[in-house]
């Protein structure tokens, strides 16, 4: 789409100051962690999130991250790792060991290492309607497996392209956080093609087509010191080798947005351009979910962007859990005008809503 198109469009419409234009599912929450069994005795699931989402056998999938921890000990904070062999090793540490902090609940650091509190792992549950989800029988789940994912795999966006899906998904370790590639077909087998985005990396969506003959992708890349956690998009020939990485959209001072920024879905292809649907965070860790408008043929091209959430934490299940104030997506399903959301709330339940795709273009073009 050209700009001049957005312009006209743009003077077509009249501006409207919206917060928050989601429709959630009254059956909300859909998943909890009591409706899943830990992976193995010893556990608990003390989290669900951040689905990916995706049809097949003309069902709806969900990938679920699936965050669990050790039953703890009085007195002790037990975390969970994968050892080099692949298996899970419990670690204690005493609460009062005055070189353990302990003060936030996702991360506790001992003499200057961090650790997760829960080890996570992606989970199939698939439903009919969209709305009431079961685990199936013969699809297993897919858990960390090498050096790279010893503090487990998380946040998993699938894309489909040409019947092949493509998992990319976050590979947490003391080695730092980077983003890895899983590829299937029938969701039994899996083809590991490794880490495609090194550390501080992760956030990574993949277009659902080529464009002028590339792939294209959305990632996020930290820096401590200079620069901030924005969405950059980069361009590969085979989906394992990118390049020319551009910076797409940055953090905004006193906005909703302020602290961090990154990708959700693949973005859906509209008349008006590529759709993302992105969440944002200030410095408080309230997260919501916005909007960004990128060019048909040049995706690096913002055309507009949210000023505004659509979509921020006002219900009950969304406000409080085991990491409050938190909406966050990582998948959906298009059908016409309505996208199909599913999100983490709370870092904790899974739930929906619906937008409207022509309502998310009317909030971008009246900025």
């Amino acid at each position: 789409m050209q700009s001049s198109a957005l312009s006209f469009a743009a003077q077509t419409m009249k501006p409207a100051l919206v917060t928050d234009i989601a429709k959630r599912f009254k059956q909300n929450p859909l998943l909890k962690p009591a409706d899943l069994k830990p992976s193995r005795d010893g556990m608990v699931i003390e989290c669900l999130l951040n689905p990916g989402v995706f049809r097949f056998n003309n069902m709806t999938w969900l990938l679920l991250r699936v965050a669990e921890r050790p039953v703890q000990q009085a007195g002790h904070i037990s975390i969970p790792i994968y050892n080099e062999d692949g298996e899970i090793e419990i670690l204690h540490f005493k609460k009062d060991d005055p070189d353990l902090d302990g003060s936030d609940p996702r991360v506790v650091c001992y003499r200057g290492k961090d650790y997760l509190t829960t080890l996570s792992h992606l989970r199939l549950v698939c439903s009919a309607d969209g709305k009431v989800f079961q685990q199936p029988e013969h699809y297993h789940p897919i858990f960390g497996k090498d050096k790279l994912e010893t503090y487990g795999i998380e946040d998993c966006r699938v894309t489909e392209i040409d019947g092949l899906f493509n998992l990319t998904y976050t590979m947490v370790s003391a080695l730092g956080v980077g983003v890895g590639l899983i590829q299937t077909k029938d969701w039994k087998s899996y083809d590991r093609r490794g880490m495609i985005f090194p550390p501080h990396n992760k956030d990574c969506a993949i277009f659902e087509e080529k464009i002028n003959e590339k792939y294209y992708a959305l990632h996020r890349p930290s820096s401590p010191q200079l620069g901030g956690n924005y969405i950059w998009l980069s361009e590969s020939p085979d989906l394992i080798h990118w390049g020319n990485h551009k910076c797409i959209a940055t953090t905004r001072k006193n906005t909703w947005d302020s602290a961090r920024v990154g990708a959700g879905a693949a973005p859906i292809k509209t008349s008006e351009g590529w759709l993302e649907i992105y969440h944002g965070a200030d410095a408080n860790h309230r997260y919501c979910l916005g909007a960004l408008l990128l060019d048909l043929n040049d995706p690096s091209k913002v055309l507009a962007r949210s000023e505004f959430p659509l979509m921020e934490p006002t219900e009950e299940y969304e406000l409080t859990g085991f990491f409050g104030n938190v909406i966050f997506t990582n998948g959906h399903l298009v059908n016409d005008d309505t996208i199909h959301l599913y999100y983490g709330a709370s870092d904790e339940v899974i739930c929906g809503a619906e937008l409207s795709i022509q309502s998310i273009l009317q909030t971008l073009l009246a900025n």
